[in-house]
């Protein structure tokens, strides 16, 4: 017997939730589907909670693409806090200053010549 529940995401999302014996089953079929361009994930879990999802391959390549870009994003705003935390209003310089010291020109389109 096939189970699948319906499960309301926090965004308001609706998705069905196949138990895994079902999914199992229908792996093949998933794959068909993908191979026809047919993205659509194969949600399963037991209970009918959701624990796994099966994806195309080049789609869990995007997805692992910008969880590494929300990660290096996440470890950008840290530093940034604890250096924003540690120095003093004194440490820093304006990009005005910045630029000048460097010889870029802020007002242009153009990339700074290299030295």
């Amino acid at each position: 017997m096939s189970t699948e529940t319906p499960q309301d995401r926090p965004n308001g999302d609706r998705v069905n939730v196949i138990d895994t014996a079902t999914a199992a089953h229908n792996l093949p079929r998933m794959l068909q589907r993908f191979r026809a361009g047919q993205p659509e994930p194969l949600i399963f879990g037991d209970n009918g909670r959701p624990e796994g999802v099966v994806v195309p391959f080049d789609r869990w390549e995007q997805l692992e693409e910008l969880a590494d870009d929300a990660e290096q994003a996440a470890e950008i705003r840290e530093v940034t806090r604890r250096r924003l935390a540690t120095n003093s209003s004194d440490d820093y310089v304006s990009a005005d200053e910045l630029a000048a010291e460097f010889g870029w020109n802020l007002d242009s389109d153009q990339p700074p010549q290299a030295r």
